[in-house]
């Protein structure tokens, strides 16, 4: 069996003047994505709205089944293939809190997961978002059971790891890595795969935005410690496999999941 290839969307640089430039560029990376085989089209962190928007991000947050999960599920149905994106979600229930968040819509338009981030970074973010309470969020899409993590999440062990613990295969992790903390794309992604024997799918933003340089480099880092994909520093769509066999097959080589003893780990928590 083919295994399934997922494409990692890094643009449009800068912040977009309307969530409709946001979707057309979307349209054209899933169009490109399509054409490439691909079966997963991730994008970056907020990426339907742009990162730096100071306080007016409240006036384009949206609720998780709003005007733009349509969009991007008619862009998903169009194209014939699932989209993760990043954008902020106004919770209605709960006196319209704001949430950094990732939503999963499926290729027939259903929406499959949606996570707000646990690990707010920076001033900026504490000021505009509510932090997320749910540490493991999955799907199953393409015979793959996917996670969902969103940026500085990534940076924490803990994290990745309950995904793994909960069979996580493939994390889908959108991302605003600014410079100069290249070291998170070159280093700690590829490490937190080896580490807990998972594939981590990172796609960030890329250009300046505000006080903000993002520094790109987007990648799908593999179980056995190696970058399959990896983008440069500009607008880019990257395509790689990510393969079950190899995931298998390193997870018996490197039994770090098996070999825990979390008896001793009680003063983490």
């Amino acid at each position: 069996m083919t295994p399934p290839r997922i494409a990692l969307y890094q643009g449009p640089a800068g912040v977009p003047s309307s969530t409709s430039d946001s979707l057309a560029a979307l349209d054209g990376a899933a169009r490109r994505a399509a054409s490439a085989g691909a079966r997963i089209l991730l994008t970056n962190e907020l990426f339907l709205t742009g990162y730096a928007l100071g306080a007016s991000v409240a006036d384009r947050a949206e609720t998780a089944d709003g005007p733009g999960a349509h969009a991007v599920a008619r862009i998903a149905a169009e194209h014939g293939l699932a989209v993760a994106y990043g954008y902020p979600e106004r919770d209605e229930t709960d006196g319209g809190t704001v949430y950094n968040a990732l939503q999963l819509i499926a290729p027939d338009g259903a929406r499959l997961a949606n996570y707000r981030k646990t690990h707010l970074f920076g001033a900026y973010e504490t000021a505009h978002f509510r932090p997320g309470s749910e540490a493991v969020v999955q799907a199953d899409f393409a015979g793959l059971s996917l996670g969902l993590l969103i940026c500085y999440d990534v940076e924490f062990p803990e994290p990745v790891r309950a995904h793994a613990l909960a069979g996580t295969e493939l994390l889908l992790a959108p991302t605003a890595l600014m410079r100069p903390y290249e070291i998170v794309p070159q280093t700690i992604v590829p490490a937190r795969a080896w580490e807990s024997q998972l594939y981590i799918a990172y796609a960030n933003r890329c250009g300046d935005e505000g006080d903000f340089t993002f520094a790109g480099l987007s990648c799908l880092a593999a179980p056995d410690g190696t970058v399959r994909a990896r983008a440069g520093h500009g607008e880019d769509l990257v395509v790689a496999d990510v393969d079950p066999a190899l995931l298998k097959a390193s997870r018996a080589e490197n039994t770090y999941l098996n070999d825990r003893r979390p008896e001793l780990y009680a003063s983490l928590v």
